[in-house]
C-alpha cells in the first residue's frame, strides 16, 4: 500500500497523532483532521482544551478505581444505590455499559483488568487486594464477576471465587446470555441487563 502523502507537515503530524489512537487507521485519522479544518477555530479550542482538561484533571475513585472527577465517583457516594451488592468487572468499559442497561441498582469494583498470563499480568497488577479489603467491612452480601466470557474472564472469575470463599458472601455470575468470547462492552443494552437480572450461583453456573 502506498504510502499518504501530505503537502502540509502540521497535516501529516495531526493525522499521525490521531492515527496513534485504537481501531484509527491513517485514512480515517485523516478524515477527522480535514472535518477539524472545516471547523470554526473556536470549536477546535474548545475540544483541544477539553482533551487537554480531561487529561490533566481527571482522577479515579479510591473505593472503586472508577474514573471521576473527585476521590469519590458519583455511583458510590449515592446513598441510593445497593451498597450490599458489588459488581466486579474488568474495566471502566464495563461500567458503563452495564449503567447503560439501567437493570443495576448496586456497587462496583473496577478490577482494571484480568489474569492474563500471556501479557504478564498477574493478580497483583490488578485490584483484587482492594476488592478484598472492602469485603472485610461486612456489608458487602453478593458479589456479581461480571467478565467477558473469554480464558482470561474465567480464569479471573475463579481466582477471585477462591480468594473470597472464605468470607461467605453469595458470589454470582452475568448469564451466558453474552455470547462466549464477546466482551461486555460490545453487548448490546438489553441481552446485557438482562444478563444481569438472570444472574446465577457462581457454583453452577
Amino acid at each position: 500500500m502506498n504510502k499518504q502523502v501530505f503537502s502540509s507537515e502540521l497535516l501529516e503530524t495531526a493525522v499521525s497523532e490521531l492515527s496513534k489512537m485504537p481501531s484509527i487507521g491513517r485514512k480515517t485519522a485523516l478524515r477527522l483532521v480535514l472535518h477539524l479544518l472545516r471547523q470554526s477555530e473556536n470549536d477546535v479550542e474548545i475540544l483541544g482544551n477539553a482533551l487537554i482538561d480531561l487529561r490533566k484533571n481527571i482522577t479515579y475513585c479510591h473505593i472503586c478505581h472508577n474514573i471521576s472527577d473527585v476521590e469519590v465517583c458519583e455511583i458510590c457516594s449515592n446513598k441510593q444505590r445497593d451498597s450490599q451488592t458489588l459488581c466486579v468487572v474488568e474495566s471502566i468499559k464495563d461500567v458503563i455499559s452495564i449503567e447503560n442497561t439501567q437493570q443495576y441498582r448496586g456497587l462496583y469494583h473496577v478490577l482494571g483488568g484480568v489474569i492474563s498470563p500471556i501479557e504478564g499480568i498477574g493478580p497483583s497488577d490488578l485490584e483484587i487486594e482492594s476488592l478484598i479489603q472492602r469485603l472485610k467491612s461486612g456489608q458487602i452480601t453478593e458479589i456479581i464477576l461480571a467478565f467477558s466470557a473469554t480464558m482470561e474472564g474465567d480464569t479471573t472469575a475463579f481466582y477471585i471465587y477462591r480468594k473470597i470463599s472464605e468470607y461467605g458472601i453469595a458470589v454470582t455470575t452475568i448469564a451466558r446470555g453474552v455470547a462466549v468470547g464477546d466482551a461486555l462492552e460490545y453487548a448490546d443494552e438489553i441481552t446485557l441487563g438482562q444478563s444481569i437480572i438472570n444472574r446465577v450461583n457462581y457454583k453452577t453456573k
